[in-house]
């Protein structure tokens, strides 16, 4: 075999082998789900080279339950560490929907005033007229507008839901574009 790792040091291995791998795994079926094909293949094919010599080295000293532990724990030790690479990364875009009573266009200008757009609509709640806020953002900045919406409403509802594609003919100007094409664009 190509690498020849000290009986001791077996279990080890294969447990932070297991984590990087679950984690690539976990990152990759997010990125699949959202439809980057590109992202998806090459985390899948890092993924598939360490899971394979994980699986060889647990294969051939199935006699060390060790082993099976550190099999065991970088699974499961992997899917906490792939989720928060992922909520870190903060891959796609989100449709934010605020429900607001009364303090709806304070919200919208608060908003706004972050470089992001927001269309506003009237409504009727169970109580009484609302104002709707519609506001699509990149999910790096959801906590922000979060945060600056409940500034101005804390009483408000939102709601947040992931978006597989959004063709938007204005990007917000808080987020900062970071494809090569803006970054060769750059002065």
């Amino acid at each position: 075999m190509f690498m020849d790792i000290p009986a001791a040091w077996l279990p080890l291995f294969i447990f932070f082998a297991r984590i990087v791998d679950v984690s690539l795994g976990t990152v990759r079926t997010i990125a699949v789900v959202r439809g980057r094909i590109l992202i998806a293949s090459l985390l899948g094919f890092v993924e598939v080279a360490i899971w394979v010599t994980a699986v060889a080295k647990v294969v051939q000293s199935l006699d060390n339950p060790l082993n099976v532990l550190g099999w065991a724990g970088g699974f499961a030790t992997g899917n906490a560490v792939g989720i928060w690479i992922e909520r870190r990364v903060a891959l796609g875009d989100l449709v934010m929907r605020i429900i607001s009573r009364g303090k709806g266009a304070e919200t919208a200008e608060a908003i706004r005033a972050l470089g992001q757009p927001v269309t506003q609509f009237e409504g009727k709640g169970k109580e009484g007229p609302v104002q709707l806020l519609y506001v699509v953002a990149d999910r790096a900045h959801a906590d922000r507008i979060e945060e600056v919406a409940r500034e101005v409403d804390p009483e408000l509802v939102l709601v947040a839901e992931d978006v597989r594609n959004a063709h938007l003919h204005q990007r917000p100007t808080m987020s900062q574009q970071t494809s090569w094409r803006s970054i060769l664009k750059r002065k």
